[in-house]
C-alpha cells in the first residue's frame, strides 16, 4: 500500500515543500494537493473569518439569555 503525498507551506521560506521538510513550527498542512498548499494562507483567512462569525453568532445569542 503506497503512502500518498503530502504537501506542507512553509512559512518561513513562503514556499511549497512535498513532505515535511522543516520543523512543523513553520509548517502548515498537511494539504493533498500543491495547489491547495499554495493557497494555505486564504484559506486560513477563509476559516478564521467563518470561526469568527460563528462566535459572533453564539456571543449574540447567549447574551440575549442574560437579559
Amino acid at each position: 500500500m503506497s503512502q500518498a503525498t503530502e504537501f506542507y507551506y512553509n512559512l518561513a521560506t513562503k514556499t511549497v515543500e512535498e513532505g515535511r521538510q522543516s520543523p512543523a513550527t513553520e509548517l502548515m498542512g498537511p494539504y493533498d494537493s500543491r495547489e491547495a498548499a499554495q493557497h494555505a494562507l486564504s484559506i486560513a483567512e477563509g476559516r478564521n473569518e467563518q470561526w469568527d462569525e460563528a462566535d459572533a453568532d453564539w456571543n449574540g445569542a447567549a447574551g440575549d439569555e442574560k437579559r
